[in-house]
């Protein structure tokens, strides 16, 4: 059985913070409103586009407005440019080919939806480095819930898996599915690294590779 590392995307692979933000200003310039800040949506990321719709309807008194509407264009605007100002985070690429290279199988478990999730991998060039992947709709269950990353280890052979994300929901899906978590530091982060239960923590991409080889050589 191939060792298995699952991959977060938006704050652990790649950096969309910038389009996410400038597809929120678009929204909210739609409906007549001020843009909120990139820190702001930045903080909004982690729990899937109608989570993040909701937290721009909360912080600007969108309430009274149709929210399934908001949450359409919203997703239907962000796919047309969902790679705009998008890209990896440094040294993610030649990661993924060493992982690959040294017989590791890799996915993705993300609450993004699963096309655009798709779309975004594809146009970056990612996709030929990943086996599967997991989106907020794929399933019935989205992260925190451990069914993702449990369909992606079953569906890749079984082998043993370390989870690899940025945020405090990946850590608790870690905790939930029973695997080690490895936290990228550099992502969208609410909490202090102390806070967050992880296995190992890493600032840059090219520590991954050893990092991973140490948790899944570790005893169960």
């Amino acid at each position: 059985m191939n060792p298995i590392l699952i991959f977060d995307l938006d704050g652990t692979l790649i950096d969309s913070a910038q389009d996410l933000h400038a597809a929120a200003c678009r929204l909210l310039e739609g409906e007549g409103l001020s843009a909120l800040p990139l820190e702001t949506i930045r903080s909004f990321i982690g729990n899937g586009i109608p989570t993040l719709v909701d937290r721009i309807i909360d912080a600007t008194g969108l309430q009274t407005r149709d929210r399934t509407r908001l949450i359409s264009s919203f997703l239907e605007d962000y796919q047309a440019h969902a790679t705009d100002l998008t890209a990896p985070y440094p040294d993610v690429e030649a990661t993924l080919n060493h992982l690959l290279q040294s017989g590791h199988t890799l996915a993705i478990c993300t609450n993004k939806p699963q096309r655009p999730a798709e779309k975004i991998i594809e146009d970056l060039g990612l996709s030929r480095y990943f086996q599967g992947l997991v989106g907020g709709d794929s399933l019935t269950e989205r992260k925190p819930d451990p069914a993702g990353l449990h369909y992606l280890q079953s569906s890749l052979g079984g082998g043993p898996v370390v989870y690899v994300g940025d945020s405090e929901v990946d850590a608790e899906t870690a905790v939930n599915a029973g695997m080690p978590f490895a936290l990228f530091t550099e992502g969208y982060r609410k909490r202090p690294i102390s806070e967050i239960p992880h296995a190992v923590s890493f600032s840059s991409f090219k520590d991954l590779p050893a990092l991973a080889q140490n948790l899944l050589s570790a005893p169960a």
